[in-house]
């Protein structure tokens, strides 16, 4: 970076795993704050190694741990425990996701850290949240989105519910907690006190379904599944090309709906009563959709995205992993960076999240080896050389 990041100034320790939490830690540290992983000494995140791997080196671990320093402590030793609280001393973030009393059980429940840190946030990301009937059961990112309505609209009418093939509830979480944090870091210049930001799985995903629950209370209205298709407008759908590729179209604005009908040759839906508002459109889904997919398939997928370019009607091919690494759209916005690893040599993953024009973020390196920068950290923290070979007789690092 050649300005100073805007967040270069904070300090965070990750004591969280799989996978909101960290997630957020890394937005933080996308954007200069000083991230610290901390992690079990023989238990390390388990994102380390899910999913693909080369040369034994968890791909995914690559990006969720860029940006941050690798530290192994045991907390529920006494050494462990008491530099957690040197280190929370003089940090500003604590991001942690077990069960809710798991800290508490160690000696480091948020009497013991803010006492230690008054001004610490300590950012607790679980399943169900800190307290109700379901606080202490195990919560992962798929319950989440089962319980919060997304899998009940996800599919083909008729079909199953769908699961996302991702950490969705998860990821939407970790953007939802770096957002809180950042809340609560504010707040703190006006109290000089930090807090508890106490977020469930549940609820950032629940939150992104947009207007169900007022739907329902006011309505009585139930979303249903609808596959591709949407419930309040058409034609929105994906359709399939004459040489075998797919291609999405959508119509939320009326504009961009008339557009459509004139380049398919159907213009003469457009005078219909019906075809005025996007419900009324919703209602022949069937018929929009026949004369949208009709013209489609006739035609191949760089006809069909230069016709609709032309019109300036809202078009884009469905583009797997390979395609977007080779997309000119990403390029020109620098979506994917590339970062010199000392493991894999050059890696390709996703940017930061957006683009600040006088303090932009960066990545500074992917995700190191477990525990390589325990001796750093613990020194800056103001322990000797003995009390950190103590701390390895323990076992506590």
């Amino acid at each position: 970076m050649t300005t100073t990041a805007p967040l270069t100034e904070l300090r965070v320790l990750d004591l969280a795993t799989l996978f909101a939490g960290p997630m957020a830690a890394t937005l933080l540290g996308d954007f200069g704050a000083d991230v610290v992983k901390i992690e079990h000494p023989l238990r390390p995140d388990p994102s380390r190694g899910h999913g693909p791997a080369k040369d034994g080196i968890g791909l995914w671990w690559k990006v969720l741990g860029r940006n941050k320093r690798t530290v192994t402590l045991d907390l529920s030793r006494p050494g462990g425990r008491n530099t957690l609280l040197r280190l929370a001393a003089d940090a500003d973030v604590i991001i942690e996701n077990f069960r809710p009393g798991t800290l508490e059980k160690w000696g480091l429940g948020w009497p013991q850290l803010s006492a230690a840190n008054p001004r610490l946030v300590l950012a607790r990301v679980t399943g169900f949240g800190q307290s109700g009937p379901y606080a202490r059961r195990p919560g992962f990112g798929t319950l989440a989105e089962a319980l919060s309505g997304f899998a009940a609209v996800t599919g083909e009418p008729g079909a199953p519910p769908t699961l996302p093939p991702f950490g969705l509830a998860d990821s939407v979480a970790g953007l939802a907690t770096a957002y809180a944090v950042l809340t609560a870091l504010a707040a703190r210049r006006h109290t000089g006190r930090g807090q508890i930001v106490d977020l469930a799985l549940l609820e950032p995903i629940l939150a992104v379904l947009g207007p169900q629950l007022t739907w329902y209370d006011q309505l009585g209205h139930v979303q249903e599944r609808t596959g591709n298709r949407s419930a309040n407008n058409a034609p929105r759908n994906t359709y399939r090309t004459a040489d075998g590729t797919w291609v999405a179209v959508s119509t939320s604005a009326q504009s961009v709906a008339e557009r459509v009908m004139r380049l398919v040759g159907r213009p003469d839906l457009i005078d219909q009563p019906w075809f005025a508002t996007g419900a009324g459109r919703a209602r022949h889904t069937d018929e929009l959709d026949a004369a949208v997919g009709e013209w489609i398939a006739a035609r191949g997928r760089d006809e069909v995205l230069a016709e609709f370019d032309k019109a300036d009607a809202a078009i884009a091919p469905v583009q797997n992993v390979r395609d977007v690494m080779a997309d000119p759209r990403y390029r020109a916005l620098g979506t994917v960076a590339t970062v010199d690893d000392p493991d894999l040599g050059p890696l390709r993953m996703q940017n930061v999240l957006f683009r600040l024009s006088e303090t932009p973020g960066a990545i500074r390196w992917a995700g190191r080896a477990h525990g390589a920068d325990t001796d750093a950290v613990l020194v800056e923290a103001g322990l000797s050389a003995a009390e950190v070979a103590a701390l390895r007789a323990e076992g506590a690092v």
